[in-house]
Order: structure tokens, then sequence, then C-alpha cells
């Protein structure tokens, strides 16, 4: 998986969101330890996260 970036984060829909979210759950679960594709899975994960804490909850 490639790394979400907060600015592409922004762009995307709460939707879209979500399903990345999820995307990028099962690539951090499915990569080796200490690797490239399990650091750029979490730091996505956490972009994505701080994205959707700051919109308002149902939009």
């Amino acid at each position: 998986m490639t790394l979400v970036s907060r600015f592409e984060a922004a762009s995307r829909s709460t939707a879209e969101l979500h399903g990345l979210l999820a995307e990028a759950f099962n690539a951090f679960a499915a990569a080796p330890r200490g690797s490239q594709e399990r650091s750029d899975a979490l730091q996505s994960m956490r972009n994505i996260e701080h994205e959707l804490a700051t919109r308002a909850p149902g939009l």
C-alpha cells in the first residue's frame, strides 16, 4: 500500500476514507514486522483517522 498523506486524505469523501482505512488496516496486518510497507500502512491509518476526527459526524 502506498502512503496516504494528510493532503490526500483531506481530498477524499468520508466513505472513501472508511474504505481506505480498512485497506490500510489489512495492509498493516499482512506486512512483515519492521518493513516499510507496515510503516506506511500505520502512518496512513493515522492520517486517515486524523482527517475523520476533524470532520463533523454524519458528513
